[in-house]
């Protein structure tokens, strides 16, 4: 049974969206005391109580857009890292284990909040990015861009996603979309004839930007292209449900990996889900009909009584049991169920082919 075929790989709808890390983005106020204590630094103090005030606070402070309380909490790791210091001075094999948290601890408390280039915002996840939303509820998030593919045609089957991945290191959307084109055209192995996305994927690097459609494009949009770009918004619904139903509102893998690795288990668990949808469905088909035919086979084997009597005998026995009416209802039901179960497998296995636009300019 195929639920899909060549012909509904395109048209499709690109869009992308934030994979946020279950990090905490302080988290480096108290990430110095385990390696102390795992390798056995004597300190001035614990430094637990102090640590986990200052993150928490500094957590606060951060929300609430108070830069100066906030940085004043992020001081509180100087003392830990001059402390540490002096304990290890000498000793190569400690100055060699602390040189990693040392540095991230010292690049938390030293960055600025409008600085350039690359800044540290998790001890435990240094390849977190801030990723800004221009939204009053939430203006950044902090994670991984994550990129979808569906079809903008109507299917049998729902919408299925084609293509998922991550993209690190925060790059614009528009020149990752050749890339993602590519990769999209390569798994399903059809040539993508239009694709549309959002006015976030404006100045693209696409191979070939005719076939290309922004929404809220004027210029060269008319006939079936208009209704399709109408239909961009599909993809929508389609993160929502793969944020809901799936794992793609939070990552809880670690590194650059684990996000890869959710994004796309989280595409192939959503297209799992329409599958099975669909197949439950067919099992209600076959579930109807076969009862149908049993309530049809029970009518026939109380009319085997009535077979050798006479023709206005049977008609009177049939009026006054009911029989004949259950018989006509019953074959009535099975065949309109029939009908059903065989166009609709029908229309998974002979799938009509895809028609090009018409009045599309070249």
């Amino acid at each position: 049974m195929r639920l899909w075929g060549p012909e509904q790989f395109d048209p499709n709808v690109v869009d992308r969206r934030a994979l946020e890390a279950a990090v905490n983005a302080l988290s480096g106020i108290k990430g110095l005391n385990r390696p102390a204590r795992r390798h056995g630094v004597r300190l001035r103090q614990s430094y637990a109580r102090v640590a986990k005030a200052a993150a928490m606070m500094a957590s606060r402070y951060a929300h609430a857009k108070q830069c100066r309380r906030h940085q004043r909490q992020l001081r509180r790791l100087g003392p830990i890292i001059r402390d540490i210091r002096r304990n290890i001075e000498g000793q190569p094999a400690l100055e060699e284990a602390f040189a990693l948290p040392l540095g991230r601890a010292a690049q938390i408390r030293s960055q600025q909040q409008r600085q350039r280039g690359w800044k540290l915002y998790s001890f435990h996840a240094p390849e977190v990015e801030c990723i800004g939303k221009a939204k009053a509820a939430a203006p950044y998030e902090f994670g991984v861009t994550a990129s979808v593919v569906t079809n903008n045609r109507r299917a049998p089957g729902g919408l299925f996603v084609l293509h998922a991945s991550a993209m690190p290191d925060n790059p614009y959307d528009g020149h990752t979309l050749r890339d993602v084109i590519e990769r999209t055209e390569t798994l399903t192995g059809c040539p993508i004839e239009r694709a549309y996305v959002d006015k976030g994927y404006r100045g693209h690097d696409a191979q070939d930007p005719r076939r290309l459609f922004i929404s809220g494009q004027k210029r060269d949009v008319f006939g079936v292209i208009k209704r399709e770009l109408r239909r961009r918004s599909v993809i929508e619904p389609i993160i929502g449900h793969m944020k809901a139903e799936g794992h793609l509102g939070r990552c809880y893998l670690k590194g650059r990996a684990g996000d890869a690795a959710n994004v796309v288990l989280s595409a192939v668990g959503h297209n799992f889900r329409r599958i099975l949808t669909r197949l439950r469905e067919l099992l209600g088909l076959f579930l109807e009909l076969l009862m149908a035919n049993a309530r049809l086979s029970n009518t026939a084997q109380s009319g085997f009584l009535t077979q050798e009597l006479e023709p206005g005998a049977q008609g009177a026995v049939h009026s006054a049991t009911g029989s004949g009416c259950e018989e006509d209802r019953c074959r009535t039901t099975s065949g309109t169920l029939s009908s059903r179960l065989t166009s609709l497998v029908s229309s998974h296995l002979c799938a009509p082919r895809s028609v090009p636009a018409k009045g599309y300019p070249g």
